[in-house]
This record gives C-alpha cells, sequence and structure tokens, in this order.
C-alpha cells in the first residue's frame, strides 16, 4: 500500500500481510488515533471481508474500475508496489475512476441467484448423463425420461454393475437437488414479490422472476444509464471494435458484463420469440440474415434495452413498445403522461 498523511504531507509504502491480521490491526490502530481515512482500491475478487473491515471502521473507501486504472499507467511494466503508487497518485489528483458498488443486501441477493444458477447447471449435468446411460441402451427418451413413466423404464434396465450403480447414485443426486432448486425459485419469487419494478418487468413476454431479479439488482438503479446503448455495454453484449483508417473491424461480443446476467437475458429472449409473433418474427429474419447464435445475442441485448425502457418510464408491457424508438413514450411530462 501507498499512503500520504495529509497533515504532515509524510508519503510512504508499506506492505501489509492479511493471512496473520496484519492488515486489520493496521486499519484499527488508525481509528484509535482518531485518523480519517480513505481508501482507493481496484475492484477484485475475495475482498469482501475488507470492505466490511473498512466500513465497520467508518473509513471511506473507493472502489476503482481495472480497465481505467490500467489505461493511466505510462509504463507496460507492472508491480504491486507501482501499482499502489498510481492508485495514490489518481486520488491526489481527483483522477480515480470510482465505480457503483451495490450495498449488502443486493449483494447478498445475488449469491441467492448465483446459488440456484449453479445448482440448475449442476442438474442438468447430472439428467445429461442419465441421457447417456438411456441412449446407450439403444432408448432415446429425450424429456420422456424424467417423467414418471420415463424414470420407471430407466429404473428397468438391465445393465452392468457399475452402469447400475452409477444410474441409482445420479438418480438419487437429481431427487436431492430437486426440492432445493425449488426452494430457491420460491426465494427468488418472494424477493420478486416485494419489489413492484421487477412485477413491472415481469409483464414483458419471455421475462419471469429470476431475469427480472437479476436485472434489478445487476443494474441497481436506471439513474446510473442516461441513454439505453450503455445498457449494452455494461452487461457485455455489444461487438468489440477494432477500426482504424476508415475500415470497421467488428468482432464478438465483448462479455465485459455480467456472465449470470447475460445468460438470463438471451434464455428469456428465447423464450419471449416462442410465445410473442413479432419476437418470433424479428428473431427468424436475424437467424436467416446471419446466424442463430447472432440472433440469440441480439435479442437479448434488445431485451436489456426494453427493460430499461420500462423500468425507466415506468410502465408495463405494451404493444406500443415494438421494436422502436422509446425516448419520450410513455413517460410523465408536467402530469400529462
Amino acid at each position: 500500500m501507498a499512503f500520504l498523511m495529509e497533515e504532515t504531507g509524510e508519503c510512504g509504502e508499506q506492505e501489509l500481510n492479511h493471512s496473520d491480521g496484519q492488515a486489520e490491526k493496521f486499519y484499527r490502530d488508525l481509528k484509535q488515533r482518531g485518523i480519517c481515512v480513505r481508501v482507493g482500491m481496484e475492484a477484485t475478487g475475495y475482498s469482501r471481508w475488507f470492505e466490511r473491515l473498512l466500513a465497520e471502521l467508518g473509513f471511506e473507501v473507493w472502489i476503482g474500475d481495472p480497465a481505467e486504472i490500467k489505461t493511466k499507467r505510462v509504463k507496460k511494466q507492472k508491480t504491486d508496489r507501482e501499482h499502489a503508487r498510481l492508485m495514490r497518485k489518481l486520488l491526489l489528483e481527483n483522477r480515480f475512476p470510482r465505480i457503483w458498488v451495490p450495498d449488502p443486501e443486493n449483494r447478498d441477493l445475488r449469491q441467492l441467484l448465483w446459488h440456484r444458477h449453479r445448482l440448475v447447471q449442476m442438474r442438468t449435468r447430472i439428467m445429461n448423463q442419465l441421457q447417456a446411460l438411456a441412449m446407450n441402451e439403444g432408448y432415446r427418451w429425450k424429456k420422456k425420461l424424467f417423467s414418471e413413466q420415463g424414470r420407471a423404464q430407466l429404473e428397468k434396465l438391465s445393465l452392468a454393475p457399475w452402469a447400475s450403480r452409477r444410474r441409482q447414485e445420479l438418480l438419487e443426486l437429481l431427487d436431492r437437488m430437486n426440492p432445493t432448486i425449488e426452494e430457491l425459485t420460491a426465494a427468488v419469487e418472494r424477493e420478486g414479490r416485494k419489489r413492484p419494478e421487477v412485477q413491472r418487468l415481469m409483464t414483458h413476454p419471455g421475462v419471469g422472476p429470476l431475469t427480472a431479479l437479476a436485472f434489478v439488482l445487476i443494474i441497481g438503479t436506471w439513474e446510473r444509464f442516461p441513454c439505453d446503448k450503455q445498457i449494452g455495454n455494461y452487461v457485455g453484449m455489444i461487438p468489440s471494435e477494432d477500426s482504424s483508417a476508415g475500415k470497421q473491424r467488428l468482432g464478438h461480443i465483448s462479455k465485459q458484463g455480467n456472465s449470470l446476467l447475460r445468460f438470463l437475458l438471451v434464455e428469456a429472449a428465447q423464450a419471449a420469440a416462442r410465445i410473442n409473433p413479432e419476437w418470433r418474427r424479428r428473431y427468424i429474419h436475424l437467424a436467416m440474415r446471419r446466424h442463430k447464435s447472432i440472433a440469440k445475442v441480439a435479442m437479448g441485448r434488445r431485451l436489456a434495452v426494453r427493460l430499461y425502457w420500462m423500468w425507466r418510464n415506468r410502465c408495463e408491457y405494451s404493444q406500443s413498445l415494438e421494436f422502436g424508438s422509446y425516448a419520450g413514450q410513455l413517460g410523465t411530462v408536467h402530469g400529462v403522461k
């Protein structure tokens, strides 16, 4: 760490070890001495304990954008010492790229969404393995495999000893995971009912409580985004670009956002395309022009923009919002809607 005492002008650097409590002791000593502290740190993982410690001590914490901080570095050599000096310099010059940080309740609810998402992924892998067992015996039941009749037929299959044990243990894991996922799904629905904006977003075709709650929690507040184009950029669903000399070179999407929200938006957009004729027509048109994968991402990005305007204008889904410019629509100006 690199520090500056504004009262005395003293500058210094110090290495703090987290594992033996040296870092915690250092900041608690500052609190006992009555020193007002502002800490600037780069956004990183595994730092919740440090943020909680500083919040408990009443210190001001600024979290910086790593990509922005990287652009401020002149030399291509990076060490912990030089990095700490750079962040101290940015703080002193009021150029520190501070980012929005969700509150503890928001972060904890995100853990609920991630936990359910990971369990669903694990359940999918288990179901795929059971499908493989059935297909090896010459049966292609697909979704019918997990009905009561399909499961009974799967259990009656004559398998070799180790294959039989694998089938039994996979079924036991599936039986244990289903009630847990249902419990987490019910918790998501309860949290969604507490928030009017989530209920409003759920009126859109294809959007359920999981997608709506994730959108509200991860976006935080629509006031952070002056225009809808920034939503696509924030969730990482815009193409990367390397254009020069009048030539535009677009690559794959940037993926510089929350991967869970990006996944849910694409899934919800596909659901909307199945149940809404206008979304289906738009999706098929894009898929014929480009590719199915590109069309799915494009529809997911369009859904993100739609949800942003529904949240911003405090309006429910309406056919008048289909594939047009939403700026200024359904807003309240001087008390007139």
